[in-house]
C-alpha cells in the first residue's frame, strides 16, 4: 500500500494501491510513514509519487458509503488533519506527480512544498463541482494557500482537468517533464534541500502557513 525507501537524505514515499484512493487503511499507513520519516535524525526531506498512472485520486468515495459510512465525517476530517501535517512537515518536501492526481490527491500534492508533474499523462483536477461535494473549510484553506486569482477560480469552479503544460503555465506545479524525469528531478529537488535545520524551516512554514493550518487542523466539514 505504502512503500518507503531512503535514497541518502531523501525518503521516497511511493503510493502503490492502485488508484492511491484515500480510506482508513490507506491514511494509516500513511500516517505511519510520516511517522518514520519525522522521527529519523540528520539531514532529509521527502519526496511522495504514485504507481502506475495514478498519483492519487482522493476519497474512496465507494469506501466511505460502505464498510466506512459509520464514520466518514470523523475521517473526512482525519484526512484534512493529515493534509495539514503535510504542509508543516518540519523538513523540505516535493511531490513527484507521476499521473492523475484529483480531489484529496490534487489536495496532497498542494500540501508539498514543491511539485513536479509529468507532462505527457495524467491531470491535476479538483472535480468537486461535478461530483457535488462541497469543499470543506480545512480543503479550501489549503487550496487558496496555494493558488490565486484565476487560476483558483478556474480550477474550482470548472472542475477543469489540467496536464501539465498548462499546470505549470498556471503555476500549479513548479516543472511538467517527461515521464522517466519527473522522479530523479523530484528526488535532485529534495536532496538539494535536506540539509536545512528541521527546527527551523518547520518553524518557517508554520508561521507561513499559520491560519491556513488553524482551519484545517480543526478537521471541520462546514
Amino acid at each position: 500500500m505504502i512503500d518507503l525507501q531512503r535514497q541518502g537524505s531523501v525518503f521516497v514515499l511511493t503510493m502503490q494501491s492502485g488508484e492511491n484512493r484515500f480510506n482508513r487503511a490507506f491514511v494509516s499507513a500513511l500516517g505511519s510513514a510520516l511517522d518514520e520519516v519525522e522521527s529519523s535524525s540528520g539531514p532529509a526531506s521527502l519526496v511522495t509519487t504514485g504507481s502506475e498512472k495514478f498519483y492519487s485520486n482522493g476519497l474512496d468515495l465507494a469506501w466511505l458509503m460502505g464498510d466506512g459510512a459509520a464514520e466518514s465525517g470523523a475521517f473526512v476530517g482525519d484526512v484534512i488533519r493529515l493534509l495539514a501535517r503535510v504542509l508543516a512537515l518540519s523538513l523540505p518536501t516535493v511531490a513527484a506527480i507521476n499521473g492523475h492526481a484529483f480531489a484529496g490527491g490534487a489536495m496532497l500534492a498542494l500540501a508539498h512544498d514543491y511539485r513536479i508533474m509529468r507532462v505527457d499523462r495524467g491531470f491535476f483536477c479538483l472535480p468537486e463541482v461535478d461530483i457535488k461535494l462541497p469543499l470543506a473549510p480545512g480543503m479550501t484553506a489549503l487550496i487558496k494557500s496555494r493558488l490565486s486569482g484565476t487560476v483558483l477560480r478556474d480550477a474550482v469552479l470548472t472542475g477543469a482537468r489540467i496536464g501539465g503544460t498548462e499546470a505549470h503555465q498556471r503555476g500549479i506545479v513548479d516543472a511538467a517533464l517527461p515521464d522517466h524525469e519527473v522522479l530523479p528531478t523530484a528526488i535532485a529537488r529534495a536532496a538539494a534541500l535536506a540539509d536545512k535545520d528541521r527546527a527551523t524551516y518547520g518553524a518557517l512554514k508554520r508561521g507561513l502557513y499559520a491560519e491556513t493550518l488553524a482551519i484545517m487542523q480543526r478537521g471541520e466539514l462546514s
